[in-house]
């Protein structure tokens, strides 16, 4: 057999119709995961921004450049979602509500307190000491009364 032979036999081999189905079929997966990343683009462009015109330029932005414009969308996209950014900032406001009021936490329980209760009301745990003298709440490392100067 000679080399002209050989070289016939495998063009041959890659003219069945079963390559050009695979490639066919290559070809669709690749379009599928095309439109799935323009559409995981759309649906997290949304929840990461606050305006669907945002959401849709981006989708549009990777269906026009494809993994390009995915890539240049992963980039520039806003660090947190909407809902994350939101309970972030309900949670600070509580701290700070917590801060301002006059609650603090007990030690042995963890049930919310106020900072002159001198006992939890829940598990009975001692909490402050009282002034010898004036009989003032004081907290248990305090040598010196504050409010009478008297020495504990």
């Amino acid at each position: 057999m000679d080399l002209f032979g050989y070289v016939d036999n495998v063009l041959n081999f890659f003219r069945l119709p079963i390559w050009r189905y695979l490639i066919y079929g290559a070809i669709f997966i690749l379009i599928v995961i095309w439109l799935a990343f323009v559409y995981w683009t759309f649906r997290d462009a949304k929840l990461r921004n606050t305006s669907l015109v945002a959401a849709v330029f981006w989708a549009l932005v990777v269906l026009v450049f494809n993994f390009l414009g995915l890539i240049i969308y992963l980039i520039l996209r806003p660090p947190e979602y909407i809902e994350d950014v939101l309970e972030r900032d309900l949670e600070i406001k509580r701290m700070q509500l917590l801060l301002d009021s006059d609650l603090s936490s007990c030690p042995s329980c963890g049930n919310e307190v106020k900072h002159d209760f001198m006992i939890c009301p829940y598990c009975r745990k001692k909490l402050k000491n009282t002034c010898i003298s004036c009989k003032k709440p004081l907290e248990f490392n305090w040598k010196v009364c504050p409010y009478c100067k008297t020495a504990q």
